[in-house]
């Protein structure tokens, strides 16, 4: 129950940065606000592909939603809760606007959001734990 509390506030941060990102370009050393609209996925891949991205997201959130209440390791959870957020966040942006929005920019990286960092910070969490055979 309490992930599912933090997927909801993850996804309502994800979705009021993405907002209020569009209002600001700001800019600070190699880091800036630059917002972005993103047609493809991570690293611009399947740019114009969005009904296929729209299908894949909804395979990740059933899949993802099944674990989630048969796995009863909290940092899996944690970690499947975040890739699920991130998921819903940009579903949200695939769906009503046929893109990602991204305004997260380093320069020497591609922009990204706060879905995407959530969805990474899952994975590593997951990835660790696979490591550690905890799962």
């Amino acid at each position: 129950m309490r992930s599912w509390i933090i997927i909801i506030i993850i996804v309502i941060i994800d979705q009021l940065t993405k907002f209020y990102s569009k209002l600001f370009d700001f800019s600070f050393g190699f880091f800036r606000l630059n917002y972005v609209e993103n047609t493809g996925a991570a690293f611009g891949i399947l740019k114009g592909y969005n009904l296929l991205l729209i299908l894949i997201s909804i395979v990740v959130l059933v899949i993802i939603s099944y674990y989630l209440f048969v796995i009863k390791n909290n940092y899996a959870v944690y970690g499947l809760g975040f890739i699920l957020s991130g998921t819903i966040g940009n579903l949200i942006d695939r769906i009503f606007f046929g893109y990602v929005r991204d305004f997260i920019d380093f320069g020497f990286w591609p922009a990204f959001n706060i879905a995407d960092s959530f969805i990474t910070i899952g994975g590593i969490i997951l990835l660790y734990l696979l490591i550690k055979d905890e799962i």
